[in-house]
């Protein structure tokens, strides 16, 4: 054969198979674009939600209480839909049609989380109204309505809604003996709730779990913990009958979520904008000390008074009291004591009890989780299930306020997109974990705890990282701003607060804040972290109760 038979014969064999991978590789780059562009947009989303979220709270006299909380992560989810629907909306999807795709949004809070997901909207056609004397059912003119296909009714009978579901704690309920069976709540830090029977009475107790506590909480791992912090708080806030017209600086104290101000003799707090006084108020009680001494007779009651310092994770049982096993057929949660550890301290990250506690949290999300997404169908071909997370992953998610989303089916190209974006915030109302101490310098400066260039000489005070944000009030139809911590010309430290550039690299607090020695820096944030914790707002406190002991 001629050569130049020989090289028409190679063009028609590869020229057909060159153009198809072209066209093969080019759809693959296409893909993989757009799957990075839509990952960005998700993450934008996400970020967005998060951010108003934290502004909702940060704002809000009232943020901790449970209504207030629903609204602010409605009005989150709202933007999180409004905002992926501008970033989507060149590649022709409006706010509607992402929805669809959308099969969750996760909420991790301090002793639980929301799952914000569409759901199947049931309105019960019978009529529970009841003839005392015949027992027959009684119709009046509004079960009539409803039963004539609930044609005025609000909702629809089998419409497909999205909303918040109800709050699922971080729980697990544990039958380590014959006569104890109980569940206990866990948290972001180490606190938590008992609650059942153990050795025939009923417990229900809840607390932080701290060692090394010297004698009425005045030293925590040999720290000295100031006696007078509570006198260092103070903040500039803004009440328009009792400031004029700018913010004013008071002394305050924080107890189970609200901040009480004093003015003169006299006590008072605020809630949406007004002013109300607080009579047969006058703490006496030092919140730092307060904490350390509350969280060590609470580890002692724990492990000795419930006898629970043999309880394993291995304890664990279903919600029909059966243990506890994942598929494989092994323990999930662990065969170790999860009270007592030889080698760490009940606080420290690597500890027993902390490694029960994320076990724990990672279980009832993926749980539940995984059954909100299997159960939501949007009427395609497409089966939504729950993605394998990372491990990086779930330490964000484990130990911090996070959002977590979902976009699932979107066609691009070669593949089904099936995308997730976790994005997560230490600055709210919710937890005080031990990054959200920020320690104010002399120059009027504030850094991070663990900023290479604190000294003990220069420190000044200990303060909540939210304290130093930015709040909004409204006047004369106009709003406006003001810092309630920010000294004059006080500023973040660019390299710890901004960069973070110039801080240790340290997975355990406690430890390098007692490797300081007791100076200033270790007491200030110690103290800090105990009055803040001390004063965060839990569903177990009894309001009345705190005030009580604080007057004392």
């Amino acid at each position: 054969m001629k050569l130049q038979n020989l090289g028409v014969l190679f063009i028609i064999i590869i020229l057909p198979i060159s153009m198809i991978l072209h066209i093969y590789v080019g759809n693959q780059v296409k893909t993989l674009s757009l799957q990075a562009s839509y990952d960005t947009k998700l993450n934008n989303a996400t970020y967005d939600a998060l951010k108003a979220f934290q502004l909702n709270t940060i704002n809000s006299d009232t943020s901790d209480l449970a209504n207030s909380k629903l609204r602010d992560i409605e009005a989150s989810a709202n933007t999180f839909f409004n905002s992926i629907a501008s970033n989507f909306n060149m590649t022709g999807y409006n706010r509607d049609i992402l929805a669809d795709y959308v099969p969750a949004l996760v909420y991790t809070m301090y002793d639980g989380y929301y799952i914000y997901s569409p759901y199947t909207n049931t309105l019960d056609n019978t009529n529970d109204s009841v003839d005392e004397i015949t027992g027959q059912p009684v119709l009046g003119t509004n079960d009539v309505a409803m039963l004539q296909n609930n044609s005025e009714a609000t909702y629809k009978d089998g419409e497909t809604l999205s909303g918040v579901k109800p709050y699922i704690y971080y729980s697990c309920r544990y039958k380590p003996r014959a006569s104890a069976d109980f569940v206990i709540t866990y948290s972001l830090d180490n606190y938590i709730a008992i609650q059942g029977v153990i050795d025939g009475a009923w417990v229900n107790e809840a607390g932080y779990l701290l060692d090394n506590i010297g004698p009425d909480g005045s030293t925590y791992r040999g720290i000295t913990i100031d006696s007078d912090s509570n006198n260092k708080a103070r903040e500039r806030v803004y009440v328009p009958e009792a400031t004029g017209e700018n913010p004013k600086e008071y002394p305050y104290v924080r107890l189970n979520g609200v901040k009480y101000y004093q003015d003169g003799s006299s006590w008072f707090s605020i809630m949406n904008g007004k002013k109300y006084s607080q009579d047969n108020f006058n703490p006496q009680t030092t919140a730092a000390r307060q904490y350390y001494r509350d969280a060590k007779a609470f580890t002692y009651k724990v492990i000795n008074t419930y006898n629970l310092s043999g309880l394993k994770g291995s304890d664990a049982v279903d919600e029909n009291g059966n243990e506890l096993r994942n598929d494989e057929g092994n323990y999930r949660l662990g065969d170790y004591s999860i009270f007592t550890d030889n080698n760490n301290s009940i606080e420290d990250p690597n500890s027993n009890f902390n490694q029960q506690r994320l076990a724990v949290i990672r279980y009832s999300i993926e749980k539940n989780l995984s059954i909100a997404i299997a159960n939501y169908n949007n009427g395609g071909n497409y089966e939504f299930r729950m993605p394998v997370l990372k491990e990086n992953e779930w330490d964000k998610i484990l130990n911090h306020v996070s959002i977590i989303s979902f976009l699932q089916g979107l066609s691009i190209g070669g593949k089904i997109y099936n995308g997730h974006s976790i994005i997560t915030n230490n600055k709210n109302q919710e937890v005080v974990n031990e990054e959200s101490i920020y320690i104010l310098t002399n120059d009027n400066k504030y850094h991070r705890a663990n900023d290479k260039d604190l000294k003990d000489e220069d420190v000044k005070e200990g303060i909540l990282n939210i304290d130093f944000e930015r709040k909004s009030y409204t006047k004369d139809d106009g709003e406006y701003y003001f810092f309630p911590k920010l000294p004059q010309n006080g500023e973040g430290c660019y390299n710890s607060i901004v960069r973070q550039t110039n801080v240790e690299a340290t997975e355990n607090f406690y430890q390098y804040m007692a490797s300081k020695g007791n100076g200033k820096l270790a007491q200030t944030y110690f103290s800090a972290l105990g009055r803040e914790r001390y004063g965060m707002y839990k569903t177990n406190n009894n309001p009345d109760d705190l005030k009580a002991k604080w007057t004392q």
